[in-house]
């Protein structure tokens, strides 16, 4: 999910990939059920080879490895080096011996055509410079008959994650529309905006759905602005511009306004996705 283009385009995510490894297993957990979903929805089965675009830190590329088992084979690419890293460093760390890293960006992948069952990218795809360009190298890459198969956020006024946070901070920092079609969170969040975009590319057989999860980890409220204010390339530039005072003052109000979401003290949010897949043609 590191595809995003600021004034550098990826200075941004190059500065939030070790937040990104530091709390890779609260995101896991957070995750799970999308993860669960994604692989569903592109069939992926043992001894398949299977690619992850803009994997980041290393998920759902490592849940994917132990799917896919040592007769399979997983490739997980991402534009910042920092995260491929992190992600080897797991994998390492897991002993699995099925995974291949490699740097680089969605619309220029260094594979051969016709080399995976599958091509997968989770919360990534909203972050591609050009996504048309990015979807034709990844049918290019993708075996004929092949699954296609993305998750992006839904609308954002349906998840509490975001919402929360982006209010009370409009209330300390002036923020200008975002534009529609500029990389961002909920770029593709409108039904049918990224399955025309898929279509164009020449994905066939398109379906779309929303996915409806608890997004649960087992953290409190104050480890949940610890993590969110560090992995948001968003948060963490508009932060750091303040001084101590009033990064007190918005972290008090976020704990407060995310206090029902956490039973129990613990991390709970309605979540909604969309899951748009595709196949690549015979």
């Amino acid at each position: 999910m590191s595809q995003v283009q600021p004034t550098d385009p990826l200075q941004e995510w190059r500065e939030g990939a070790k937040y990104w490894a530091r709390h890779l297993p609260t995101i896991r957990q957070m995750f799970a059920p999308l993860t669960r979903a994604l692989i569903e929805e592109a069939s992926i089965a043992q001894g398949q080879s299977v690619l992850d675009v803009a994997g980041g830190s290393g998920e759902p590329s490592l849940t994917i490895a132990k799917i896919v088992g040592p007769k399979g084979s997983m490739t997980c690419t991402d534009a910042v080096a920092e995260m491929v890293d992190a992600a080897r460093a797991e994998a390492v760390n897991r002993g699995l011996t099925n995974m291949q890293f490699r740097q680089c960006v969605a619309d220029a992948l260094p594979f051969p055509d016709n080399s995976f069952d599958a091509s997968v990218s989770r919360l990534g795809a909203m972050f591609f410079p050009n996504p048309e360009a990015a979807f034709r190298e990844m049918l290019r890459v993708t075996k004929r008959g092949g699954k296609l198969a993305f998750v992006v956020w839904y609308k954002s006024e349906l998840n509490p994650f975001s919402y929360l946070v982006t209010d009370v901070m409009s209330h300390h920092v002036e923020t200008p529309p975002a534009d529609p079609d500029a990389p961002g969170a909920f770029r593709f969040a409108e039904l049918g905006k990224l399955s025309a975009v898929l279509k164009r590319a020449g994905v066939v057989d398109i379906s779309e759905r929303v996915f409806e999860f608890d997004m649960a980890a087992p953290i409190s409220p104050g480890e949940f602005w610890e993590m969110r204010s560090k992995i948001s390339e968003t948060l963490r530039t508009k932060l750091a511009k303040m001084d101590d005072q009033k990064k007190s003052e918005i972290a008090d109000e976020v704990l407060r306004a995310v206090k029902p979401f956490f039973p129990n003290n613990e991390m709970c949010f309605p979540t909604q996705m969309l899951i748009v897949s595709g196949k690549k043609p015979e």
